[in-house]
Order: structure tokens, then sequence, then C-alpha cells
């Protein structure tokens, strides 16, 4: 009999303990549900993020042997720094030759400024003996104006006897001799004009020589800066202030133009690239705040905002993108990358890498 009610007492403790639990168990769920509820009607959240970063491919505009390194893989570097140096001795040939082309195309120029200035002085002493062979003209057309009017008298007085046949006879003559005279000038002054005229040809045809003369050197003055900017090219220096990473060059090796040499990930340009289903971008907005935890910092408390989006899917960026209009199709819901600016302390930025994973939670603005 005692044993019978000892089972029975037990039994009943049973029986009251159990909804006890049962009861406590819902109140946790219940309030593990309504947290639940509560955190996610004000925040969105993924793991499908990553710390990215300005990472600037060093590309060797000109081919050459590497003369010299400058720098050691993840080194820190500034803007403008020298890290790479190519044998130029090649390119100081080229600028050289440059240099010595154009000081033959300025000495042409040289030669046509001459030759205009020869041709000038000829123009002047065409264009004075135009004059004077002009003067002479006139002169000889006074002359022969005098001489008819002489002989047109002497005709007159012949006829009465007024002067002899041979006075008549000698004022033809003079006559006949000043209209030749006229027309030997008259001659003249058209060679003189021919003369004149050839001379100016002569100085267009130079000024035209001189001017394709300048424009050599205007030419051999762009192959220098060519030159000059090839040279340049031989060395190689940082185009940001960062870290050189994926050193991909050694002393002595032949590069060729457009060959990677190394990258440079600058300071300052870390941010977080999150890549949201489509269906949770409803309620993201530009600079709403964004709580981070970096894999590799678990215990690190970092801040972000989110900065934009991206104008397209992740998927349409990628080397084939899909095309639902071919094939069978599988409705697959899309990502979009967003943006996230970061805000943390400088040593732990310091710490964080392109590449890290991450989770975000944004937390919608009221």
């Amino acid at each position: 009999m005692a044993k019978t009610s000892e089972h029975e007492e037990t039994t009943k403790k049973s029986s009251k303990v159990m909804p006890v639990i049962l009861g406590l168990l819902l109140v946790a769920g219940i309030i593990f549900g309504v947290k639940e509820y509560i955190y996610y009607s004000k925040h969105e959240d993924t793991d499908d993020a990553q710390i990215d970063g300005n990472i600037s491919p060093v590309v060797a505009r000109v081919g050459g042997y590497v003369d010299s390194l400058l720098f050691e893989d993840n080194q820190h570097v500034t803007a403008g720094q020298l890290l790479v140096k190519l044998d130029d001795r090649d390119y100081k040939v080229k600028l050289e030759q440059a240099e010595a082309s154009q000081k033959g195309a300025s000495a042409t120029v040289g030669v046509s400024e001459s030759q205009i200035s020869s041709t000038t002085a000829n123009v002047a002493a065409a264009s004075a003996n135009v004059a004077t062979v002009g003067a002479n003209v006139e002169t000889a057309r006074v002359k022969l104006l005098q001489a008819q009017r002489d002989y047109e008298r002497y005709a007159n007085l012949v006829k009465d006897g007024s002067v002899t046949q041979q006075q008549f006879e000698q004022a033809q003559v003079t006559r006949d001799a000043a209209r030749a005279s006229l027309v030997a000038m008259q001659e003249q002054y058209k060679g003189a004009q021919s003369q004149l005229k050839a001379a100016q040809d002569q100085v267009a045809g130079t000024r035209s020589q001189l001017n394709v003369a300048n424009t050599g050197v205007s030419q051999k003055q762009a192959d220098i800066d060519f030159a000059k900017l090839q040279l340049s090219y031989t060395r190689i220096t940082a185009p940001a202030t960062g870290t050189v990473s994926k050193k991909n060059v050694q002393k002595g090796q032949l590069v060729q133009a457009g060959q990677t040499l190394f990258s440079v990930v600058e300071d300052g340009s870390l941010f977080i690239t999150a890549n949201f289903k489509e269906t949770q971008l409803g309620n993201l907005r530009s600079g709403e705040k964004v709580d981070v935890e970096v894999d590799a910092l678990p215990d690190q408390k970092i801040e972000g905002e989110v900065y934009n989006f991206s104008p397209a899917t992740g998927a349409k960026f990628s080397l084939l993108p899909p095309d639902n209009a071919t094939g069978n199709y599988v409705k697959v819901v899309q990502r979009v990358p967003v943006k996230i600016k970061i805000k943390a302390a400088d040593d732990v930025m310091k710490k964080l890498r392109p590449g890290m994973s991450v989770k975000v939670s944004v937390i919608y603005k009221d």
C-alpha cells in the first residue's frame, strides 16, 4: 500500500510540473517570436557580403627589360613613388634621333627664310626697275609727240618753200626715231613687269616652302614630345597611396606593353558590397545605418551606412548573363549589390582587407 501511495504522489507531481514546463516553453517561444518579429520588422540582414576596395593594377605602357625594382611585395607606397625602372637606353636614342631630325628641319626653315629675304630684295629691285622703265616710256612718248608736231609743221612749210627738203626729211627721221624709241621702251617695260611678276612668284613659292618647313618642324617637335613620353614610361610609379600586392615582375625580366606588373590597394578606399535579395530591397534607402560583423573580427563593433545601389543585378554583369527567353525557365531570386560605407576606428580599418566576409544588418529609418 505504501508503494502505491508513493507512485500516486509521484504521478501527481509529474502532472503538475509538465504543464508548467510547457507553459514556460510556450512563453519563451512567444517572447522569441515577438523579438524576432520586432527585429526583422526594423532590420534587413544578409551574410552574402564582403569587403571591397579600390585595387589599381599597374600596367607597363612600354616594353623593355626591368633594370631595377624599388619595392617589395605588401609594401606601403605613396602616390608618385618610383617602383620599377626599365632599361631606357633605346628610348633615349630615339629621343636623340627625334631631336636631330628637328634640328635638320629647323635648318631648312632658316634656308627658306634666307631665300625669302633674297627674293624680297629681288622684288624690290624689279619694282624699282619697272618704275624707271615706266618713266622712260613716258619720256619717249613726250619726245614722240614733240617730234610728230615738228614733222607736221615742217610738212606744211616745205610746201611753200619756207624750209628745205633736207630739213623736212630730218624732222621725219627724228619722228621715226622717237617712235622706235617709244616702242623699244614699251617692250622694255613689259620685260620689267615680267621680271617683277617672276620675282613675286618666287617669293610666294619660297613662302610656301617656308610653311612646309615650319610644318615639318612642328611634326618633328611632336616626334620629340612622343619620344619623351615613351621615355617617361620607363619609370613606373605608384598610381595611388596604398599597399603593393600581387607582384608579378622580377629584375631582368622582359615586360611587354600592356602587361600587368602588380597592384596597389588604395588607402581609405575600403567599402562593403552586400548582395541583398531582390525581395529585400523594398525598405532599403541610402543613408540608413548598418551594423557590420566581420568574420575575422567578431568582437569588433563596426558601423556602416548604405551609400548606393547597383543599377543591375549581379547576374547581369556575369560572364554568361541569364536569358529567360531561351531554354526552360526556372525562376531564381536575384541579388542586387549594395555599396555600404564603413565607419570604424583607424586601428580597425587597418585590419580590414578586401575580400573578407562580413554580415550586415540594415536598420530601417523611421
